[in-house]
């Protein structure tokens, strides 16, 4: 098992690339950076190739409509060069929040425009001449508008012809379709012994057709980490966001997070926090949050009680545990969880 950590969205970079290259030396093995509306990830991801030397470089994610297959596959070689191999191209479909309020584009067809991405960036590394019709057209055809463009493969030449692709996935097709073409998957409100109530059944279908060039499906997820006699204390800290996520994103009826926790057991729970944060009454929706869901989602507690959780998450499938150490020394939280991996 891996050890990952993800750069909160408004992390200051060069703060953000003294604290990664700590980490680096205390072992961590990966790092995600995540990309919303603030900083764009690829240019933070630059500047951490530079300041580091061996630990992963991840986007988680970068959205597949604000930038072309073509660019993204670009991009991908452009990272991993810099990297030296060490690059992994996180994708998904954002939300329309995100696509249509900040990228001005509509959000249709994420599922299909997911995959022809997938499938053109590898296409792109392979250096093959790109000829594509389908939600995309390389090159734009005369009934499109198109006038000098002809079939082109990627200049350079990409340090690999492969460039793990990870897929952020919800939703039971979603899902399928990432246990079926992706390197690995990155889910959301992740809970190790309730995850495969949830996506059990579409990881089980999407596997079944997946090649077996790929390799095995990598998953990533965790949540907070804190070590000690108090640290369940930490716990409270996923409140916010958990009501956020359940009670927030999106209506009624088009919430998948508030789907994922009623098919994790809580749907009082949910309808009460949707309820009261749709109300505008935030912090009775943050209370209203369950304690042991609070505590499935953190790694907060004695030295025994968190070495049992990581073994949760290596039970539930995970190849990556991704962490948020909180405490005065994060560095010793990384290198002390590294040693259990």
């Amino acid at each position: 098992m891996e050890l990952s950590a993800t750069l909160p969205y408004a992390a200051e970079p060069r703060q953000a690339a003294d604290l990664v290259a700590s980490w680096e030396k205390a072992g961590l093995d990966a790092i995600w950076v995540a990309e919303a509306y603030g900083f764009d990830a690829v240019s933070v991801l630059g500047f951490l190739a530079a300041r580091t030397e061996r630990v992963k470089l991840g986007s988680a994610i970068l959205n597949v409509y604000s930038r072309t297959p073509a660019l993204m596959g670009q991009t991908a070689a452009g990272l991993d060069a810099i990297s030296g191999g060490r690059f992994r191209l996180g994708l998904g479909a954002s939300g329309p929040q995100v696509i249509e309020g900040w990228h001005g584009m509509p959000y249709d067809k994420p599922l299909a425009r997911t995959r022809e991405t997938v499938e053109l960036v590898r296409r792109i590394l392979r250096r093959e001449v790109i000829e594509h019709h389908g939600l995309v057209d390389i090159p734009l055809p005369p009934e499109k508008g198109g006038k000098l463009g002809k079939p082109l493969k990627i200049l350079t030449h990409p340090v690999r012809d492969t460039v793990p692709i990870w897929l952020a996935a919800l939703g039971p097709a979603n899902v399928r379709m990432t246990a079926e073409i992706a390197d690995g998957w990155i889910p959301t409100l992740f809970l190790p012994e309730k995850a495969a109530a949830v996506w059990g059944q579409a990881l089980t279908e999407g596997r079944a057709q997946r090649s077996p060039e790929l390799g095995p499906l990598g998953i990533t997820a965790g949540g907070l980490l804190a070590i000690g006699e108090d640290a369940a204390a930490v716990r409270d800290q996923v409140r916010p966001p958990i009501a956020l996520y359940v009670g927030g994103m999106g209506a009624r009826g088009k919430n998948f997070y508030n789907n994922i926790a009623k098919a994790y057991g809580f749907e009082k729970e949910a309808e009460l926090i949707q309820d009261l944060y749709l109300s505008g009454k935030k912090r009775e929706a943050e209370a209203a949050v369950p304690d042991e869901f609070c505590e499935l989602m953190t790694l907060a507690g004695p030295e025994g009680y968190v070495r049992d959780r990581i073994a949760a998450y290596r039970e539930a499938g995970v190849t990556t545990l991704n962490v948020t150490p909180v405490g005065p020394e994060p560095a010793r939280l990384i290198e002390k969880v590294k040693n259990w991996l």
